[in-house]
């Protein structure tokens, strides 16, 4: 049973989520404020958090970068409308995903099913194991390894699977709604902005080996030359 924790200091969003997800058979704990909610991520080790950002104790954003230096739980951060920087903060920090508050419950809950269906077949993934060799680059598809000049790369999951897509289809353009479609799923129906993020991310873990071209008004291309 995939189990969720919801942290949030309002009792109505609280129970209403709760309402709409455990008909789902999802185990549901919650937490009220920030040093609480990280109590309970390492206590429960839940498989998905719905994280506020305004919270008591300890704001969202504090709560989920300390997280971050020992977790890559998938986290969909709950942002108020107005504020933009929240949004962009998160993500930086490691946010897979945001929902605008005032939200749909419906929304978010489908949206936490198609993230942990995600989770339970490895994000994304959606083809053979294999072996991705470039001439500093090596993915190992199977064991979610990468490596450059032999070094190994902490990528988080979305981070890798957005590597791989792009590793996948050497120099070819993708879109940011092929990303969003080969790595969220087709599902997804949040912000395109995700995946400039995530994959700023993945340029500065990879380096200065410039791996990831950006093509003005278009996407972005893999550029490694294979072994």
């Amino acid at each position: 049973m995939p189990k969720i924790l919801i942290v949030d200091d309002e009792p109505s969003i609280v129970n209403l989520v709760s309402a709409y997800l455990k008909p789902e058979s999802y185990e549901v704990y919650t937490a009220a404020d920030g040093p609480s909610g990280l109590k309970a991520a390492r206590a429960y080790k839940p498989d998905l958090i719905v994280l506020d950002v305004m919270l008591p104790g300890m704001d969202g954003i504090e709560l989920l970068s300390l997280l971050r230096r020992e977790s890559d739980v998938y986290v969909i951060l709950l942002t108020a409308r107005t504020e933009e920087t929240d949004k962009v903060v998160g993500l930086t920090v490691g946010a897979d995903d945001y929902v605008t508050k005032p939200f749909s419950p419906r929304e978010l809950t489908a949206r936490i099913k198609a993230a942990l269906r995600r989770v339970k077949t490895g994000a994304g993934s959606g083809s053979e194991a294999r072996i991705l060799s470039f001439h500093r680059l090596r993915i190992d598809t199977g064991a979610r390894v990468a490596t450059v000049d032999d070094q190994p790369i902490e990528l988080t999951a979305i981070e890798f699977d957005l590597l791989r897509v792009l590793a996948e289809n050497r120099g070819r353009v993708l879109t940011r709604e092929q990303l969003l479609e080969k790595v969220w799923g087709g599902e997804y129906f949040g912000e395109m902005r995700v995946v400039d993020v995530h994959l700023g991310h993945v340029r500065q873990k990879l380096g200065d080996g410039n791996f990831i071209a950006t093509v003005r008004g278009v996407g972005y291309r893999f550029e490694d030359e294979p072994l």
